[in-house]
């Protein structure tokens, strides 16, 4: 996405120079918060303009965490978490709460232009399209989903993963396919991170959730029976 806006969030400077300096020769326009507190009102002030946040962990004033509730309250813009832990817990906790990508400290700041890129990418896909699928509407150019008439909320990945499953529909898929397909890149974490996304999907489609089916010893399956 051309001339995208990046809000860097984070409490060292060196920490949002280096990102900040990679991502101009990008093209992309940076916007900078030292605390969390500073980042909700960039956020409040620019909300519309911001296409996706690299949002820190541990911060003065605000953490990472706080930030990304109440952001979560009102948008759906990508949040990728830069964090120092790498722990796998501290990670699902983060899919819970709608984080899109989770970067452990120290990373190359190529790879992580990289993933901005491809999530950019995903999110401005043009797709004319609604499809049903047992009752489970997806409209691919406004990026939504509805069960009975109700919009369900979804994060970034959780809508991808649930749309790559209906695309799917009746196919075998294991969690290196989907890893490869969804997250679209080599992720290095554990598969039960595929497990915490679609238990947190089956709850939000309520009694639909069923046609998510678990494909023991290969992954899962979306089907309408």
């Amino acid at each position: 996405m051309e001339n995208a806006t990046i809000l860097i969030v984070d409490d060292e400077a060196r920490i949002r120079k280096l990102i900040r300096d990679f991502l101009a020769k990008e093209g992309f326009k940076v916007l900078e918060a030292e605390d969390g507190e500073k980042a909700l009102e960039i956020f409040e002030e620019n909300g519309e303009k911001i296409n996706l946040i690299l949002l820190d962990v541990m911060m003065p004033k605000l953490d990472g965490w706080s930030v990304l509730r109440q952001i979560r309250q009102s948008s759906k813009v990508p949040v990728i978490m830069l964090t120092a832990r790498g722990e796998e817990q501290d990670e699902l906790f983060g899919f819970e709460l709608g984080v899109d990508e989770y970067i452990t400290k120290p990373f190359s700041p190529k790879i992580l232009v990289a993933r901005i890129k491809a999530i950019l990418s995903r999110v401005g896909k043009d797709k004319s399209e609604i499809k049903d699928s047992g009752g489970i509407i997806i409209n691919a150019e406004g990026r939504t989903v509805s069960v009975d008439g109700k919009i369900v909320e979804l994060s970034l990945r959780e809508y991808e993963l649930l749309k790559y499953l209906i695309d799917n529909e009746n196919v075998a898929l294991s969690r290196d396919k989907i890893l490869n397909n969804v997250w679209n890149y080599d992720y290095y974490g554990d598969s039960r991170t595929i497990d915490s996304h679609i238990k947190k999907i089956r709850h939000k489609l309520g009694k639909k959730g069923k046609y998510i089916k678990t494909m023991r010893g290969v992954g899962y399956k979306f089907e309408v029976k």
